[in-house]
């Protein structure tokens, strides 16, 4: 047979070319992954950078930071090394940031017994809401009949006059009359005490002579009161165990909804060396998120012998004393308090309140919350301040627009907290005193309904926390909890401003709906910059560091009403991934 050498020729080097092909994709040893670089791709990456959702193909981390934001074929190029993380279809965002939440609260809280108007899911289980004074006697009288012990402090949180009735020492002395107990008010800011307790904590009624705000017959406690008190109660309150475990629980919530810092506007609480040890304590367990803490002007000044210029000199010290890898004092800023609480309904407003059942109270005596104010504006600090009411707030304002004329600044970025209660009048003077907000979205939420018939009346509880005047003028505006007034939800607060729908269902000031990429910038971007810290967290930026989010749905692309239930699928903290699956309870 005669044989075609063209044919011969063409089949051999097809079979060289098919070995030269698998020897390519076969090499002897695999190509090595870079461990110190992740590259995510295969889903919605949304930067939070600009005015407008932008979108991006791949991310690429590098260490603790971020190293590359652009297409994942460019990313492929420049690290082919890079271990590769398949969103499959899921949401990555940069890692939410709650700017205002108190792990003092939160240890307290947590472990402890709560029976509160509405439910509360935490990691050991959910609790039911009291809604009524049956219902909440019912539940507390199970409580001291299962957990009141003679030599051992029992706390119950929760508690709400409008929700669950009267309270008192007497009523407290009738239920416990013989173990110690302790009711903190759903504001965290009053607490009602039974004899047994005046007996335990070793407290009389002259060690409070002349302050307003002790009803030494009641057992009550509130707004300067109970800042009296916590100091002298601080080794039952902050109790070690009992803390810790409140401390492991607050870690588990972070993670469970995709929280990569917090910040507590005013440390401490009560017992500075306490605290911050029990605090370290759980931030060397080096759970996924940061904390930085703003010194509370109004506990330090106590601290230090009533003298401004020793809490400062104090507060300069603590960076270098106490600075860790994940816990940080914020450098020349600090926290300082105007009106009393939403929750209480102690805010101070410019119209009376409903009935003489309730009045605003100052947290600060307004000559030295004056006189502080000053002193911290005059030395260049960054001033958080605490004001619920439109007078709490316009007080704040008045103060500041004097500060203002005598030494102008630029960039101070002063911030109101709270800000429960304001109108377009007050958002057109901070924006022209260059003034940010950080707000609750939650009180619109948990209190219009009632506020509507009690305390405020319909025309001002069903404008609580009116953020739409303050984003369409402009002016900075990030979104907290201020643990535990509200739960430490990010996207529960989103969901708040974006919707304005209540606990019953209502919806109420529809105007002041935001949209949903103003609503993710207060729980991102916006919250970084209210700690000064939007150069290093709160957007997928170059640079940045490698904190994200990653949720089963983007909030951009579902209807708005179902925000507040999408999934946290995990965080990265500074480029280490944490699956929620990692949650105990």
């Amino acid at each position: 047979m005669k044989i075609n050498k063209p044919i011969v020729v063409l089949l051999v080097l097809i079979v060289f070319m098919s070995c030269k092909q698998k020897e390519a994709n076969t090499p002897e040893t695999p190509v090595k992954t870079n461990s110190e670089q992740t590259l995510y791709f295969g889903g919605d990456i949304i930067t939070m950078e600009g005015d407008q959702a932008q979108y991006v193909e791949a991310v690429v981390r590098e260490n603790d930071n971020i190293a590359y934001v652009g297409t994942k074929e460019e990313a492929l190029s420049k690290y082919p090394q890079a271990s590769q993380y398949n969103l499959e279809g899921n949401t990555l965002m940069p890692g939410f940031i709650e700017p205002h939440l108190h792990p003092s609260i939160a240890a307290i809280m947590l472990p402890n017994e709560t029976i509160a108007p509405h439910g509360w899911d935490k990691p050991t289980g959910a609790t039911e809401a009291a809604k009524t004074p049956e219902e909440y006697k019912t539940r507390l009288k199970k409580v001291i009949k299962t957990k009141a012990q003679a030599d051992k402090m029992l706390f119950v949180w929760g508690y709400h006059q409008l929700w669950h009735g009267p309270m008192s020492k007497d009523t407290l002395n009738l239920l416990c009359p013989d173990a110690p107990i302790g009711i903190i008010h759903r504001s965290f800011h009053e607490i009602y005490l039974n004899d047994k307790a005046v007996e335990l904590f070793n407290i009389k009624e002259a060690d409070f002579e002349g302050n307003p705000q002790v009803d030494w017959k009641n057992g009550h406690f509130f707004e300067g009161g109970w800042l009296a008190l916590v100091p002298v109660i601080a080794p039952y309150l902050i109790n070690p165990d009992s803390y810790k475990k409140g401390l492991a629980m607050m870690s588990q919530l972070m993670l469970k909804n995709g929280i990569t810092t917090i910040a507590e506007p005013g440390f401490p609480s009560s017992d500075f060396d306490m605290e911050y040890n029990l605090l370290k304590g759980e931030m060397d367990k080096n759970p996924p998120y940061d904390v930085f803490l703003i010194p509370n002007g109004t506990q330090l000044y106590s601290m230090n012998g009533n003298d401004n210029a020793k809490a400062m000199e104090a507060m300069e010290a603590m960076p270098t004393k106490y600075n860790t890898d994940n816990i940080t004092f914020l450098p020349k800023q600090v926290k300082l308090f105007s009106d009393g609480a939403i929750y209480s309904l102690a805010m101070q407003m410019k119209e009376p309140y409903l009935s003489e059942e309730f009045k605003g109270e100052w947290m600060t005596p307004l000559p030295l919350f004056k006189e502080q104010l000053s002193f911290y504006w005059n030395n260049d600090y960054k001033i958080h301040v605490h004001a619920n009411g439109d007078l709490g707030i316009q007080q704040v304002l008045d103060y500041n627009k004097k500060d203002q004329k005598k030494h102008p600044r630029k960039d101070h970025r002063f911030t109101l907290h709270h800000m429960g209660y304001f109108d377009s009048s007050i958002a057109q003077q901070m924006q022209a005193l260059n003034m940010e907000a950080s707000v609750n979205p939650y009180y619109l939420w948990a209190l219009s309904d009632k506020y509507s018939e009690f305390g405020l009346g319909p025309d001002r509880a069903e404008n609580l926390v009116r953020i739409k005047e303050l984003s369409q003028r402009g002016v900075p505006v990030s979104y907290h909890s201020d643990f535990a007034m509200a739960p430490a939800n990010p996207l529960l607060l989103a969901w708040t401003a974006i919707n304005r729908k209540t606990a019953e269902e209502s919806h109420f000031s529809q105007d002041q709906k935001v949209d949903v990429f103003t609503a993710m910038q207060g729980i991102t971007i916006n919250a970084a910059r209210t700690l000064n810290q939007e150069n290093t967290i709160g957007s997928i930026k170059e640079g940045k560091a490698a904190n994200f989010t990653i949720l089963k749905k983007n909030p951009f692309k579902v209807a708005p009403e179902t925000i507040k239930d999408i999934p946290i699928l995990g965080v990265v903290h500074k480029g280490r991934l944490v699956s929620t699956v990692a949650i105990k309870s």
